[in-house]
């Protein structure tokens, strides 16, 4: 990649409120970060650190990977539905609207369930079978990564 598209990546970043880009292609790796570090907060960070940490850090990482599973379904009958991409959640199709599912709403196959913003595209995120969402996990115009759990659900 040259350094005209780069720039030109770096600048559709800082036009949005898009925290982190990445790409990838067989010859290259270009990652993207903007704002504060203390902003993005990751559950797996204390468990790659855990062999590394002096003992007192070592009692600081259960903990952490002990909270995980409260994002994760409770029993096998629920499951999740997770972000295909990087962006910003919303609940509503705009700030005025009610949101698309609230806990206990029965949504059918292809159902719209929330927004994922990125690079000023709105995805709509749709339900793959029909359910029934038990939790909503992510707050309004949070921003979400590849694969973060958005809803866990019970088929119906």
């Amino acid at each position: 990649m040259d350094i005209k598209d780069l720039k030109t990546l770096i600048k559709l970043v800082t036009d949005t409120d898009i925290t982190e880009f990445e790409i990838e292609n067989a010859d290259e790796k270009i990652l993207i970060k903007r704002g504060s570090t203390q902003e993005v907060v990751y559950a797996q960070a204390p468990t790659m650190l855990q062999p590394a940490p002096a003992a007192p850090a070592a009692h600081i990482a259960p903990a952490a990977v002990a909270a995980e599973p409260a994002a994760t379904p409770v029993n096998d009958k629920h499951k999740t539905i997770t972000s295909p991409i990087v962006g910003t959640f919303y609940r509503k199709p705009s700030p005025e609207a009610d949101a698309f599912v609230e806990v206990g709403t029965v949504v059918d196959a292809g159902a719209t369930v929330c927004l994922v913003e990125a690079m000023k595209m709105f995805n709509e995120i749709e339900a793959e079978y029909k359910c029934k969402i038990i939790e909503i996990l992510k707050n309004d115009a949070e921003p979400v990564e590849f694969g973060d759990p958005l809803f866990v659900v019970e088929p119906v």
